[in-house]
């Protein structure tokens, strides 16, 4: 947060830091879970197809998922029909806390349970050089 001047910016990395990375949000609730080796994200999402469901990682320690969908709701009452279309889209962006290897990411999406699993990057993975001590 040292020499950046953009307030708002500061602003959302404290809102970061405060909440570990999780973006606050009433729509979309994610589970984030360290299981060792890699971070297990879970967010329900029923009545979403498969293809209304956007997972990204815009870099090696946020994910942005995001899900759009339109529905119908028809009432017919004597000889009046209405139909009133409404469109729903929702994004969660999580903070990871630590790197994870971009390349092996992977996700499922069963009965409304989009399962993301993100591989932690190890100190080898850095592309550092390891130099013995002799």
């Amino acid at each position: 947060m040292t020499g950046s001047t953009d307030p708002f910016g500061d602003i959302e990395e404290l809102i970061d830091v405060m909440t570990g990375g999780l973006e606050p949000s009433g729509d979309l609730a994610v589970d984030v879970a360290d299981t060792g080796e890699a971070f297990a994200v879970v967010a329900d999402l029923p009545g979403y197809d498969r293809d209304d469901i956007d997972v990204q990682l815009t870099d090696s320690t946020t994910l942005t998922v995001s899900a759009s969908r339109e529905t119908e709701a028809v009432e017919e009452a004597d000889r009046y029909v209405t139909r009133e279309r409404h469109g729903e889209s929702i994004t969660r962006r999580v903070g990871l806390p630590e790197p994870v290897v971009e390349s092996e990411a992977s996700a499922s999406y069963e009965q409304g349970v989009l399962t993301v699993t993100l591989p932690k990057r190890t100190t080898s993975d850095d592309g550092g050089t390891d130099i013995p001590v002799n």
